[in-house]
């Protein structure tokens, strides 16, 4: 079994991407064996549809589906906005994306969802994708997972972090329900945030347009997103980890968050997941170092 990695950014590293997987494909000695890119997910800037971070991604939509068809890598629109009403499925923007993405090459595409009004709209109107259940749900009871888990309509469900290590209740699924989880690895929010759901509604709105203003109670929150901090976090899977007690348990879908970072950070965990310790000064050498680079 190997470890599938969903990777941040459809919209938004797209150049990142085009010098990455070039290297990735034609120099597997580089990275580990155990390991394939299973999608890239993502939503552009001012996506009605759009939810989980606010959009920032400019790449141009038509570059995004040339590079990941050239790789046969599967495209996630991220279109997790909670709060949608029948009024908003016309959206031209996001019916333009379905229209060129759900066909997009010989990799089938997906799209990543937390409502189900829009789940039955694209189901009619574009049924070439498949779908995934948004970690927006915040699925925190088990439960509640269990039974999104056997939904026919999700391929895969992303749970709430905080149940990433549950395995008194996750090695108790069956094979065919272990297949479709797929783990949030780096998450850097509190793991005791009370107010996460709310979090994400509060994105929800702001995607529609409408005033919405939620202010972070981690005392964290004015450091950003801090890679190290994420490593501390009690649901952080690691490379060892998925190594040596995801794989052997039946699990294999590792997601890794990030649109709303820099390619830089993104460039990090790319190194740390999927790039063999010999080989990552070599990667980021490739990607952007050169004798002439002022970072300061």
């Amino acid at each position: 079994m190997k470890a599938i990695y969903h990777l941040p950014g459809l919209f938004e590293f797209i150049e990142l991407y085009r010098l990455f997987f070039p290297l990735f494909f034609s120099h597997r000695d580089w990275f580990y064996d155990w390991c394939e890119i299973g999608s890239v997910y993502g939503a552009p800037a001012d996506c009605l549809w759009g939810g989980g971070r606010v959009g920032f991604g400019e790449d141009a939509a038509e570059d995004a589906a040339e590079l990941l068809r050239e790789y046969g890598v599967s495209a996630r629109l991220t279109f997790s906005n909670s709060l949608l009403r029948t009024e908003h499925l016309s959206d031209a923007k996001c019916n333009a994306l379905c229209a060129m993405f759900e066909k997009s090459g010989t990799v089938q595409n997906g799209v990543i969802l937390a409502s189900d009004l829009l789940l039955d709209y694209l189901k009619k109107r574009y049924p070439g994708f498949y779908f995934v259940s948004s970690t927006t749900k915040v699925l925190t009871d088990f439960g509640q997972l269990r039974e999104e888990l056997k939904r026919e309509d999700f391929r895969f469900v992303v749970p709430d972090f905080r149940l990433n290590k549950a395995f008194d209740r996750l090695d108790a699924l069956p094979e065919t329900l272990k297949g479709k989880l797929e783990f949030l690895c780096n998450e850097c929010c509190r793991f005791d945030c009370p107010e996460r759901k709310a979090c994400y509604e509060a994105v929800s709105r702001r995607s529609l347009g409408e005033d919405a203003e939620h202010v972070c109670a981690s005392p964290t929150a004015g450091r950003g997103y801090r890679f190290s901090d994420a490593m501390q976090n009690p649901a952080f899977i690691g490379v060892g980890d998925i190594q040596k007690v995801y794989l052997p348990r039946g699990f294999s879908q590792f997601k890794l968050e990030g649109r709303s970072l820099g390619s830089a950070v993104v460039l990090e965990f790319l190194l740390y997941y999927l790039t063999k310790p010999a080989y990552q000064l070599r990667v980021r050498e490739e990607i952007y170092l050169d004798s002439a680079l002022d970072l300061f």
